[in-house]
């Protein structure tokens, strides 16, 4: 697949770019900062420009397709089959919140719009799971019920995560306008493979330090496989996925869990020993995602 991607030089970004080229997908890396993956195409690239991010989506990747004579702006072979946009500010406190919602949100809708506009069949962004207003609250907010799913609400407090949810409204709509396949990935708190060896022993022994992140995890590895997995499905329209793995981010049980930080929240169906509370059932059943536990064995 020709798959244009926003975001590739970030911290999950880099690791989802540099699988889907060794998936065999040619792929385009917008972002400000170019991304050096091997087999990649990078370009630098304004995304709150609108005008920018449509040359981009309607440009060559490389100067080999200048070679293959596709530099002609009319041709078809410059359509791009997906777009996945992770570029965004990555969390609060790293721009005033005004910059934070603007930038998340304009980008956004400038990609959306664009893919749309120039009949991209396949987009994906990424979401958080701070829309379900746990993340970056105030004091300590709980989930209405556990798990929590895609139905739990999301009223969330800070300028991040609202730039999240209005983006899903976004995606929403552009799908009922263009029919086109859109999906919003609400991604766990993403976890590199080497962050375990510092992480691991804490985990074990401070469940309290997973509480704002709902005890939940998503590996790289993993998030690059539900890309995939994504990417191969087909006839979903609009959807919202959660990304996580399947086990806690915790040595305590889901049910030791769930007795000392979510006592007086309602449980609405049985879970596993140690079951994430991040619910990714919609993604088992409609995409056949697995992921595996990645940070019990890591000494």
């Amino acid at each position: 697949m020709r798959i244009l991607f926003t975001g590739g030089s970030g911290k999950a970004g880099r690791y989802v770019v540099a699988d889907l080229v060794a998936r065999g997908h040619r792929v385009l890396n917008l972002d400000l900062v170019p991304a050096g993956i091997p087999g990649a195409f990078d370009l630098t690239t304004d995304l709150t420009d609108a005008g920018q991010v449509f040359s981009a989506m309607s440009g060559i990747t490389g100067f080999d397709e200048l070679d293959a004579g596709m530099g002609d702006e009319r041709s078809q072979a410059l359509k791009f089959d997906a777009v996945i946009h992770f570029a965004a500010i990555a969390r609060i406190q790293l721009r005033p919140d005004p910059e934070c919602f603007r930038i998340n949100t304009v980008s956004t809708y400038n990609v959306l719009e664009a893919a749309v506009k120039l009949g991209v069949p396949k987009i994906m962004f990424a979401s958080s799971e701070t829309t379900y207003g746990v993340c970056f609250a105030s004091g300590e907010v709980r989930p209405q019920y556990i798990p929590v799913d895609e139905e739990h609400p999301t009223v969330p407090q800070d300028a991040y995560a609202m730039s999240k949810v209005c983006n899903e409204a976004c995606g929403r709509s552009f799908h009922a306008r263009s029919g086109a396949e859109i999906y919003a990935l609400r991604l766990n708190n993403v976890i590199e493979p080497h962050e375990y060896a510092e992480l691991a022993p804490r985990w074990r022994v401070d469940a309290a330090c997973r509480r704002r992140n709902i005890f939940g995890y998503i590996d790289t590895r993993d998030l690059s496989d539900f890309v995939d997995r994504a990417l191969a499905a087909d006839g979903l329209g609009y959807q919202v996925f959660n990304v996580a793995n399947g086990d806690s981010s915790v040595g305590m049980s889901s049910a030791d869990v769930a007795a000392t930080f979510y006592d007086d929240v309602p449980v609405t169906r049985a879970m596993g020993e140690f079951e994430t509370f991040y619910a990714i059932d919609k993604a088992k059943e409609m995409l056949g995602f697995d992921p595996k536990s990645r940070w019990r064995d890591v000494s």
